[in-house]
Order: C-alpha cells, then sequence, then structure tokens
C-alpha cells in the first residue's frame, strides 16, 4: 500500500461535538490529538497514518465532499443543511438533538397553512425552506448565525427553527417547539473517491469504530 492510500485526512469538528468524537475514535484504538490542541489545525499521528483537520463543525462536509479530507464526523443537521454529497458508512451514538420549529407560548394554535407568510429565524435556512414549501406555505426566511431564540422576544420573526436537545433554552425564553422537522445525531461521513481508492485504510477504520460503539452499547 502506498503512503498516499495509507494517510487519512479526517475532518474534526472543533466544538462541543469533539469530546465525544475523539472519546470514540480512542476506544477505536487510534491515535487522537488532545482536545485542547492551541491554534494547530492540522495534526499529525506520531505513526502517519491519521492526519487531523480541526475544523468548524458546519465545514466538515465541504472539506469531505471536495476531498481534503477523506473521513469527517459531523452532525446529521449540518449535513442536511449542507447538500454535500458524501457517503455516510456509519451514525455515531452521540450529539442527539433534534431540529425543531418554535414560537410563543401565548401563539394561537392553528395550522401552519392558515399563517400568511410567517417570518422564521434559524440557523439553517435550506432545511426550513423545504419545510415550509412542502407545505405549501410562504414564509420568510431570515438567517441568523446565534441566539436564534431572540427573534421572537425582538420582534425580528414570528417563529424559529433551531437545534432542540432538553428544550431548557425555549422555555427559559417563553418559546414551545411546534413540530418536530428532522431528528438528529452525529455521524460519519466519507469522500465517496476515498471510500473506493483508500479502502484498505477506510474500511478496518469504519469496522473499528462499529465495534467500539457496540462494545460500548453493551457495557463491555
Amino acid at each position: 500500500m502506498s503512503q498516499e492510500t495509507h494517510t487519512l485526512m479526517f475532518a474534526l469538528p472543533k466544538g462541543r461535538m469533539l469530546p465525544n468524537a475523539l472519546g470514540l475514535l480512542r476506544r477505536a484504538g487510534f491515535w487522537t490529538p488532545d482536545q485542547d490542541n492551541g491554534r494547530k489545525l492540522i495534526v499529525e499521528s506520531p505513526d502517519g497514518r491519521l492526519r487531523y483537520i480541526m475544523a468548524k463543525p458546519s465545514d466538515v462536509p465541504t472539506y469531505v465532499e471536495y476531498g481534503a479530507a477523506d473521513l469527517g464526523i459531523c452532525g446529521l443537521d449540518v449535513l442536511r443543511e449542507s447538500g454535500r454529497n458524501v457517503y455516510e458508512p456509519l451514525l455515531l451514538p452521540f450529539d442527539y438533538c433534534r431540529l425543531s420549529l418554535a414560537g410563543p407560548a401565548d401563539r394561537p394554535d392553528w395550522p401552519l397553512r392558515y399563517a400568511s407568510q410567517p417570518r422564521v429565524a434559524t440557523s439553517f435556512p435550506r432545511l426550513t425552506t423545504e419545510f415550509f414549501r412542502s407545505r405549501g406555505v410562504n414564509a420568510e426566511i431570515i438567517k441568523l448565525n446565534g441566539s436564534v431564540e431572540l427573534g421572537p422576544l425582538v420582534g425580528l420573526a414570528d417563529l424559529i427553527v433551531d437545534l432542540v436537545s432538553t428544550g431548557n433554552t425555549l422555555r427559559a425564553n417563553g418559546l414551545v417547539e411546534i413540530r418536530t422537522i428532522m431528528e438528529s445525531q452525529a455521524v460519519l461521513i466519507a469522500n465517496r473517491a476515498a471510500y473506493r481508492l483508500k479502502a484498505p485504510a477506510v474500511q478496518p477504520l469504519i469496522q473499528a469504530l462499529r465495534q467500539a460503539i457496540t462494545q460500548q452499547s453493551e457495557g463491555a
């Protein structure tokens, strides 16, 4: 096997998903960088078999689709929003959440189709547009990069679409879930060409991750 097919580029998501991603890789027997790795954006394992790209979570599907990374870990929500064409060989057992439509608790309980061009704040404009379009609702989508719950509170939006884990943030801001748009969790993704051309390196890694997940679920 050539060094080129032997070495895998692996895009890891910086932020809240990183500890679980590193933990799974370590349980599967792979060397991983420290969680706090300073400002280094590319870290190579001592044996040269893995090179980790430390990427913004929303950028992971882009690195993988274009082949800058052979593999990556991201959320299903991020992947569906990106629309990137990658292979999805393995769902990972962490970062469970849901993408939900929410609004003020005192909102009248009428069907969405009766709403007249509601303004919807979200960090997921693609999925939000698809959701309303599929229901024949002409919504105005307002893209925000964070603190989406502020939208209804300051009169910017009538509704929001955001990730919900416990629901505590919604309740703290007087909002309630109206619909679940999709369930989400972490997922391993692979560049489609690398999945075939680097199979001797990719397949054992996927199998090791799958085995580590099984052992964890069985309490081994």
